[in-house]
């Protein structure tokens, strides 16, 4: 059975005093859970995630990263300095990147090798809008995703990563998919992989990122190709982040 993931996307809250309290309390929350826990913080709080979490079993990474190693890009930071404050992970490819910043599949593809060739693994976050579901084209734009990262990287490469399914119109909007809604996609994106190597799709961690909450994490994580779940809003307060990790 392929080990549970929980992973925070923090987005762009915090504070050194609010996150000082929620790091400890997450710390403490999820000490002998089964599952595997990651924070994902915004860029200035990655060295109070490093001091705060290191030798914990809270693993700690960034929300998004550079496709280029270095270079003249103000502004940008690359796969070498996270790796400098202890990431595990980044999250490549978010809808909120994808929306509003511009970045196509290419350009995730891109980011995801950089990720990887830095040491880092890479949560890839795919998934369809609202208008694409209701034209019932979540399968081709959830496809078109994944086949960007299989042409550049290849499918090795997923046997190094983590993918998260993201329903945009299920993101802070109120909605959330179901169970059922939820696995048809998860096992979508598994028998894609598997048309190119069964046994790393097997092995394939695919998170659900659509407002999981306490109330429902257990029910969705029953579902046999929900590995574990990408926590927006819900991963912003310790003890709901905790319950949720403890449902995994």
């Amino acid at each position: 059975m392929r080990r549970k993931l929980v992973a925070g996307n923090w987005k762009m809250h915090g504070s050194l005093a609010t996150n000082a309290e929620l790091l400890a309390g997450v710390k403490a929350g999820v000490a002998g859970l089964a599952a595997e826990v990651a924070v994902c913080v915004p860029y200035p709080y990655l060295a109070q995630a490093q001091q705060v979490l290191a030798g914990s079993p809270v693993a700690w990474g960034a929300q998004n990263v550079s496709e280029h190693a270095q270079g003249a890009y103000t502004g940008e930071v690359s796969a070498g300095m996270l790796k400098d404050f202890g990431c595990r992970y980044v999250i490549v490819g978010h809808s909120e990147r994808r929306t509003y910043y511009g970045e196509t599949d290419a350009i995730v593809a891109a980011k995801f090798e950089a990720a990887q060739k830095a040491g880092l693994i890479p949560i890839l976050c795919v998934g369809e809008t609202l208008e694409e579901r209701e034209r019932n084209v979540t399968a081709e734009v959830v496809t078109r995703q994944m086949q960007a990262i299989l042409e550049r990287c290849g499918v090795a490469a997923l046997a190094e990563a983590v993918v998260a399914y993201e329903p945009v119109w299920a993101i802070g909007t109120g909605r959330t998919a179901t169970p059922e809604q939820a696995q048809e996609v998860h096992a979508q994106i598994r028998a894609l992989v598997a048309a190119a190597d069964a046994g790393i799709a097997s092995n394939l961690r695919i998170l659900y990122g659509g407002s999981m909450k306490p109330a429902n994490a257990k029910e969705l994580m029953a579902q046999p190709d929900i590995d574990g779940g990408l926590i927006g809003g819900a991963s912003l307060i310790a003890a709901d982040f905790v319950a949720i990790c403890a449902a995994a």
